[in-house]
């Protein structure tokens, strides 16, 4: 029989359900996906490095955990909270249950709760600290947040970034050599830029720029990841110094990290956005896209330079969602045009970036 656990939230509330994964205590930011699908790539993505991800669909583990769907070498999620999880998966590439990759990683779940309730509360309260606790482990549960420091005081994104530099897979014949600066990078990145004839490298968060400038790259990459851009000035200087000498593509925080240095400032949105349903209107045509999203900082473009336009905006509540340099190689997106989970309409945002960079490579 599974043992009963809790998530405590900073305002007190709490949601009792089931213990699944791994038994024990999980703190972090609480915060949640409306993604149907697409479970197995939000627990390996990055940006989710240090919170627990609450799920609204009420069915979690239907088709199981495979191995050819990780967006990272591991579980990045510091717990998994849903209505139901599904301990009899039913698809034929399926090579273990939710809940058995949750303890092989010694990840927490819990299970049995109202995940649509915990959303609601995050909703009108906005995102807040939590842990999931067993009571039978815990002498006091009330007090483990105590012990943690919030989510906004830690960089996470040192704590995701690979360690040195890493030589992607490459194609045949490479057409292009990209830089990517890792702050949380997701594997489909990678696959989409190589899939296009791409030779890759990612580095460190840490690379300065004379090392990033030596490797002669045709372009460069400032991929999505986790926590508050306002704790990265370290790549805000880096992407500054960046800007004119070479291409740059930003997405999500990288998006961030670009608005940061070109004068912008960024704020912790309530709940964020995450999930694969957010409408984005292109303002240079009015096109409507629906996008991938996992983020809680947004830009604030008032402090944006003159040569730098908004090019996208979010249609739920207006804010930036892409940035475009008047005259220099630089563009960035807020949401995930790698689409893992959600809708790949927007994976042309590498064509683009490969098409701004090309004249440059060829007079080069």
């Amino acid at each position: 029989m599974s043992e009963s656990a809790t998530l405590i939230l900073t305002d007190g509330s709490t949601f009792s359900g089931y213990s699944f994964g791994a038994s024990g205590t999980a703190v972090g930011e609480v915060v949640f996906s409306t993604g149907m699908t697409g479970y197995q790539e939000m627990l390996t993505d990055p940006s989710y490095a240090g919170q627990i991800l609450v799920l609204t669909f009420p069915l979690v583990g239907n088709y199981g955990i495979n191995l050819s769907d990780m967006e990272s070498s591991q579980i990045q999620v510091r717990g998994l909270v849903v209505r139901e999880e599904c301990r009899t998966p039913s698809h034929w590439a399926a090579d273990t249950t939710l809940g058995q990759y949750l303890a092989s990683q010694g990840i927490c779940g819990l299970a049995g709760v109202d995940s649509r309730s915990i959303t609601r509360r995050l909703r009108s309260q906005g995102v807040m600290m939590g842990a999931i606790v067993n009571s039978a482990d815990v002498a006091n549960p009330s007090t483990v947040l105590d012990t943690y420091p919030s989510y906004t005081e830690v960089d996470f994104a040192c704590g995701v970034s690979t360690d040195a530099a890493v030589d992607w897979e490459m194609p045949d014949v490479p057409r292009y050599r990209i830089v990517v600066i890792d702050v949380g990078v997701k594997y489909n990145i990678m696959r989409l830029l190589k899939l296009r004839g791409c030779q890759l490298i990612s580095l460190p968060c840490t690379t300065p720029t004379q090392d990033i400038v030596a490797l002669d790259p045709d372009g460069v990459v400032l991929s999505p990841g986790p926590g508050d851009p306002a704790l990265l000035n370290y790549i805000v200087d880096t992407t500054r110094d960046l800007i004119g000498k070479v291409p740059l593509l930003g997405i999500c925080l990288g998006h961030q990290l670009i608005g940061r240095a070109l004068g912008a400032d960024t704020f912790k949105l309530p709940f964020g956005h995450r999930g694969g349903n957010h409408p984005v209107r292109e303002i240079a045509n009015g096109r409507i896209h629906i996008t991938a999203q996992n983020h809680g900082y947004s830009l604030d473009p008032s402090g944006l330079s003159a040569d730098v336009e908004v090019s996208h905006v979010h249609l739920n509540d207006g804010t930036v969602e892409g940035l475009r340099h008047r005259s220099e190689p630089v563009m960035s997106i807020q949401y995930h045009s790698e689409a893992s989970p959600g809708p790949l309409d927007n994976v042309h945002i590498f064509d683009r970036f490969l098409e701004m960079i090309r004249p440059i490579a060829k007079k080069e």
